[in-house]
Order: structure tokens, then sequence, then C-alpha cells
């Protein structure tokens, strides 16, 4: 079961959903918007290969913006910290922004349990499309568990507030 904004909120004021900073203004009825922070990751390597470690070429926008190309995979990270130790966080990206070509967390929507911090963000842009640091890029909603919330995930990923690239070569090695 999704929880309405009014459950969020409620959530968030007793402390079973973080949400930080929080600003009731980005709530909706069954979400809450998140916006991107002011740095992204760009893939350097092609063909990328899962083997491999991949190299990525960091860049800091301001308010002037920056345009995501075609054909090329960018990492962000939320502004916001998002998580709960009761429910469990899916984040995916506005439609609004889907309408003008770029696609958000199109395979890594699912959040775990206890995992609290900034997530990162997979952008594609179908065509060239400026965005902005700070602007509202997505939506996370929030879901009910049944059966053991004490089993919180404890991986590789959990504990980064900042971009972080793809580390599956590890499992080649």
């Amino acid at each position: 079961m999704i929880l309405a904004r009014n459950e969020i909120l409620k959530n968030v004021a007793n402390g079973n959903i973080c949400i930080s900073p929080f600003s009731e203004e980005l709530l909706n009825p069954n979400s809450c918007d998140y916006r991107i922070d002011k740095k992204l990751l760009e893939i350097e390597d092609l063909p990328v290969d899962p083997k491999k470690q991949t190299s990525y070429y960091e860049i800091d926008f301001n308010d002037n913006g920056y345009i995501l190309s075609p054909n090329k995979t960018y990492l962000a990270n939320t502004y916001e910290e998002i998580g709960s130790d009761v429910f469990v966080p899916l984040l995916i990206g506005k439609t609004e922004l889907g309408k003008l070509g770029l696609f958000l967390q199109i395979t890594a929507d699912l959040g775990n349990l206890g995992a609290k911090h900034k997530w990162t963000l997979e952008l594609k842009a179908v065509q060239p499309i400026r965005i902005y640091p700070m602007m509202p890029i997505g939506q996370v909603s929030f879901w009910m568990t049944e059966g053991d919330k004490k089993m919180f995930y404890n991986g590789k990923y959990d504990k980064f507030s900042e971009a972080k690239s793809s580390e599956i070569y590890k499992e080649f090695n």
C-alpha cells in the first residue's frame, strides 16, 4: 500500500520517514518531489564494459544549468537525504520532465528498508535538455511492507551521499 500525502507528512513528523531537508511545498497527493544536487557524473568509457571499472567525468553545474546530451548516461544525487526503517521508498522521475525526453531512475527505482542517504540518480536524455541544480527532478513514494522489518539493507551503496558509480566489475574479480 502506498502512503498518501497526509500519511507521509505524519511519518516525517514522527521520524518514521527521513526527508532532509524537508519542505511541505514538495508534497504531492501520494509522493514527495526530490531535487537534484549540484554535481553530475558523465560516463567517459565507450563502450562500457561491466568487467572493468568505468571512468566518469565530473561536472559541477550552476544556476545557468547544464545541457544533457542524448546517448550519454549521467549520474547525480538527490539533494535530500531520503529513507525509512518502516517504509520502502520508490524513486521515479517527474512526468513533466519525461514528456520533455528526460528518463530518470529507469532501472534502480526501488530503495531498501533502513537505507537513509542521498540517492544516486540515473539520467538519460532522449534529446538535449537543460537541467538546473536544485530543480525538482523526481518524486519518491513510500510503501508499506509485510513481514520482518528488522532486516535492513547493508549493501555497498547504502552509505554514500553523493553520486556513486557502478561497482559491478568487482563481481567479476
